[in-house]
């Protein structure tokens, strides 16, 4: 029996801190990655707080695990997608995101940053493309 590749696309919606939902997510997708599906992250609405840079959980005694993301290139995750418009209504930049790299072992090609920003039609895109969506 063929094992097929399928495109799981994990959609961030939540703020990092306040309710498991971020925890969760990343968890999912190191699972998913483990087992050599196709993943890939998108970041939308209080979602795209979850890689920015400089996270202090210290006032609200959670543990801060947003230094997890930048290891995702590790587990061959390198598809990680922030929307645009939700960046911007939240006067974010691109610049406040963690940079996140990747190298692939076999060619040892390197890519500096595989986060991405996006607009509306390549978020909708990204959902029609992937077989398996899960919202968090």
């Amino acid at each position: 029996m063929s094992e097929t590749v399928k495109k799981f696309l994990y959609l961030n919606r939540k703020a990092p801190y306040g309710t498991i939902y971020a925890w969760e997510s990343l968890e999912v997708v190191l699972i998913g990655a483990a087992f050599d599906q196709e993943v890939r992250l998108m970041f939308v609405d209080d979602g795209v707080y979850q890689l920015t840079t400089g996270q202090d959980t210290a006032g609200i005694g959670m543990k801060n695990f947003s230094l997890t993301y930048r290891t995702l290139g590790d587990y061959e995750v390198k598809n990680i997608y922030v929307d645009k418009d939700s960046l911007a209504s939240r006067g974010l930049t691109q610049d406040d995101l963690v940079q996140i790299p990747w190298e692939d072992w076999e060619t040892e090609e390197e890519i500096e940053n595989i986060v991405e920003v996006v607009d509306a039609a390549r978020v909708s895109k990204l959902m029609e493309e992937s077989d398996v969506i899960f919202s968090f």
